[in-house]
């Protein structure tokens, strides 16, 4: 337990520990000598207990009231709240007997290898691959982007195709 009193040159408040009565200190204040009195002399007062710790959340008792939520009623069918995923364009079209459609970009810079250019025979690749019956439409692109390595703004073409497949 504290002891609380004052200084008897400048009247401070001062607090310490029950155990240093007796004690002579020098005042945190004044810095003048004084000698801590007993606990209980006059001129003294023990010091406020902290105050108590909050009491623990009591569990809940079977009596006590229940808290009951409104839960909103429509007529409306329900909707799902995830969606199912769709089948696979592949899936699809075996199911349907259908060929869908498909895209393939073939991009200019995809194409170089060190010192060829092989975006000529790799389009030809891809279109004797798919055959010229299936492609639907040939249409040349062009596009910019920024290469990373020089911060430079590049500007490449390439070919976007649409087939049955």
């Amino acid at each position: 337990m504290d002891i609380v009193f004052n200084c008897p040159h400048c009247q401070a408040d001062l607090e310490v520990d029950a155990s240093a009565a007796g004690e002579t200190i020098n005042c945190p204040t004044c810095n003048r000598e004084l000698q801590i009195p007993t606990a209980g002399s006059p001129g003294t007062q023990a010091a406020s207990p902290p105050p108590p710790p909050p009491p623990a959340p009591r569990p809940p008792t079977p009596d006590a009231p229940i808290k009951k939520f409104a839960v909103p009623v429509s007529d409306k069918p329900v909707e799902p709240l995830i969606q199912k995923a769709l089948p696979p364009l592949e899936a699809q079209a075996k199911h349907d007997g259908k060929k869908i459609l498909r895209i393939k970009t073939i991009r200019h810079s995809d194409c170089k290898e060190v010192g060829h250019d092989n975006f000529d025979a790799d389009v030809t690749e891809f279109l004797n691959k798919i055959t010229e019956e299936n492609i639907v439409s040939l249409t040349p692109v062009n596009y910019s982007y920024v290469e990373m390595g020089t911060q430079k703004l590049i500007t490449d073409f390439g070919l976007m195709i649409v087939y049955r497949g």
